[in-house]
């Protein structure tokens, strides 16, 4: 058995599972998220953890309970703290504003660039050069992130572009005469 799927998911206060057939719904005080269940993997309900066991005679079942579980205990830790990735824009004159659900940006190019965010992800601008993505969903809030940060993508050389708060970028050495 998979050494993550061997540790339980446990609910806390506030947090419910329905589990079927095909899929598992967890509720709790930020939403609800589901998310469908390998036919590798079978999920038990015991007091108030979740295990996730593998079914024996399928291929690369192990390896699934162990994604199983660790995708449980992000939505579990989604509906009840949420998720954030945090943006910022390094360069002279790159901005961001954030108006509803929509991100609107400038980076340099001709034309400002206009992000629509899906549901269930909000977007915050502290100031203008710091982006907060906030969300339930751990694999949106990320996606949202990295499409935000593919506008334009840190440069080697002078670091200019939309990086994470937490990413650090090497810097290369400038060709010599």
């Amino acid at each position: 058995m998979s050494r993550i799927a061997k540790n339980p998911v446990v609910l806390p206060s506030g947090v419910e599972a329905v589990i079927s057939a095909a899929e598992v719904t967890v509720k709790g005080p930020l939403g609800s998220l589901s998310q469908r269940v390998n036919r590798a993997v079978r999920i038990e309900r015991e007091g108030d953890a979740l295990f996730c066991r593998h079914v024996d005679g399928v291929e690369d079942a192990n390896a699934q309970s162990g994604t199983m579980r660790a995708l449980l205990a992000n939505m579990v830790i989604g509906v009840t703290r949420g998720f954030e990735r945090k943006l910022t824009l390094v360069g002279v004159g790159y901005r961001a504003q954030a108006q509803g659900n929509k991100l609107n940006l400038t980076l340099g190019f001709s034309h400002p660039v206009e992000h629509a965010m899906p549901a269930g992800v909000k977007v915050e601008t502290p100031t203008q050069t710091e982006i907060v993505i906030r969300g339930t969903d751990k694999q949106q809030v990320g996606q949202v992130a990295a499409e935000v940060r593919a506008y334009r993508k840190p440069e080697p050389y002078k670091g200019k572009g939309v990086r994470y708060s937490d990413e650090h970028v090497v810097i290369k050495e400038t060709k010599k005469k």
